[in-house]
């Protein structure tokens, strides 16, 4: 075995026993709900297990050097890692005996992938359950890589955090950017906790709802969610939360030093407030009805353009009640999403608008003198980006197999017997990770369906190259044995 892959087994093997401490962490709350001592063993058995096994792997490779892997090991380590969280977080689930598999592993892929779409009836769950969901949803959101390597190797775990799609690097190591990252997060978890138990929530529903909204996740503790409450208070408080959570972090450092210059200087904060204004009342115009005034659809229109691109999937009406044109733009801003090193997913702002900008060039070019060569910017955080023509096409490339991978999955679902309209709607919020829903994906759901929805959240968490590129290199292993 090459000393590479015993590498890859070892850091295998401390990983899982980090997973097996998340499901032991909403063992806390049996102190505020000891009655509830008869969930515990749902989450101690797999919590254990994962931790014992995960000690044994570790001592049997302790020998092992740990270095820099061989070229893309670290996209197929990525990928294994979520992989193991998700089969050992899905078990609290399955041994209730109330989940089959498939319905076990949805609920923890739409956790962890800050999805929020759900097989659970979330009335009849534990408080312990109802904040495991939570729970789940912030640390996939924070990003598991940067949550488990800041805890092992600073020296090689930057890279597997850039392998996981993080491209922005706050401080000048993984340990420094953990612990600030870690610490704004939660610093907005306890903001949001204290205002919505201002305006009413109760503690726990409180902590819940603010972790996911800053998580961009839409798991709530309620059946009908945020709309439960019918508060205009609490619906402005998950907005802002979900703003902050779709927003870059580089960006947040500069909110909190009290930089807006340089806030509004980066090209995702314009563009972001650029749809907003554009989009907002579009949608509520689209919604106006002998029913819903302008007034309140603008209410609806700016908390479900938020939820959407933010791809955090909480909403105050339902698919139902929805015009075909409100479907349509939400579909636009769910692919869209949220902003680069964001707990948002979708093709992400930047993206999009170096697309906008590149076809800007193009004609430019095609109008002009040929000859005439132009340096190309674009602002992003305090400065300018040259852009090249391989970022152009990178980023042309990237759009173009997002897009695929939404028209496929929306034509499995279609071919279920599911409208073209509530079929897209629903694949390109699971691909943007967001929690809005059609009903397609369902407990009752055909397996093909909700293994679609799996690998959907799973690819969309990922940002898809990362996939693509582990399934590459398991393929070449396998070939040259």
């Amino acid at each position: 075995m090459k000393n590479s892959h015993k590498q890859i087994i070892r850091y295998l093997g401390q990983f899982m026993m980090m997973i097996g401490l998340i499901c032991l962490c909403p063992l806390v709350l049996l102190i505020f709900y000891p009655s509830e001592y008869k969930d515990s063993i749902y989450f101690i058995i797999p919590g254990i297990s994962a931790i014992a096994l995960g000690f044994i792997i570790t001592i049997l490779f302790k020998k092992v050097v740990q270095q820099k892997l061989e070229n893309h090991q670290d996209s197929v380590l990525v990928v294994l890692i979520w992989i193991i969280t998700f089969f050992i977080c899905s078990f609290p689930y399955l041994l209730t005996g109330d989940y089959g598999f498939t319905n076990s592993i949805f609920e923890t892929v739409s956790g962890f992938s800050t999805t929020g779409l759900t097989v659970s009836n979330v009335g009849e769950l534990s408080h312990l359950f109802l904040f495991y969901r939570s729970f789940t949803q912030i640390i996939g959101g924070i990003g598991l890589i940067l949550v488990f390597t800041s805890a092992l190797s600073d020296k090689h775990g930057m890279r597997l955090y850039t392998a996981e799609g993080h491209s922005d690097r706050l401080m000048p190591n993984l340990a420094k950017s953990a612990r600030l990252i870690i610490s704004i997060y939660s610093g907005y978890i306890l903001a949001g906790t204290i205002a919505y138990y201002i305006c009413g929530m109760n503690l726990f529903d409180a902590i819940n709802h603010s972790m996911s909204a800053i998580a961009t996740g839409g798991f709530s503790t309620k059946v009908n969610g945020i709309a439960g409450y019918n508060s205009f208070a609490i619906e402005l408080i998950t907005i802002v939360l979900m703003i902050l959570g779709l927003t870059n972090l580089v960006i947040h450092t500069f909110l909190i030093k009290g930089k807006l210059k340089k806030v509004f200087h980066h090209c995702e904060t314009k563009f972001f407030y650029g749809l907003m204004l554009v989009f907002v009342p579009l949608m509520a115009l689209s919604i106006v009805s002998k029913t819903v005034n302008f007034g309140e659809g603008l209410r609806v229109s700016l908390f479900h353009f938020t939820s959407g691109i933010s791809g955090t999937g909480f909403e105050i009406k339902p698919f139902a009640e929805l015009s075909s044109a409100f479907i349509f733009f939400m579909i636009i801003v769910m692919i869209i999403g949220g902003g680069i090193g964001s707990t948002a997913a979708g093709i992400k702002q930047f993206r999009v608008w170096l697309l906008i900008k590149s076809i800007w060039w193009n004609i430019k070019d095609r109008c002009t003198n040929k000859k005439v060569v132009r340096a190309r910017y674009i602002s992003r955080y305090d400065s300018v980006m040259l852009v090249t023509d391989k970022d152009i096409n990178d980023n042309n490339t990237f759009i173009g197999v997002y897009i695929f991978t939404i028209i496929t999955g929306t034509m499995i679902f279609a071919f279920y017997g599911h409208s073209l309209e509530a079929s897209m709607y629903e694949f390109s919020a699971i691909l943007g990770t967001g929690g809005l829903s059609a009903g397609i994906c369902s407990p009752t759901a055909s397996p093909v369906i909700m293994w679609t929805g799996i690998l959907g959240m799973f690819i969309g968490r990922l940002e898809i190259y990362i996939l693509f590129i582990a399934i590459s290199r398991g393929v070449k292993a396998i070939r040259r044995r």
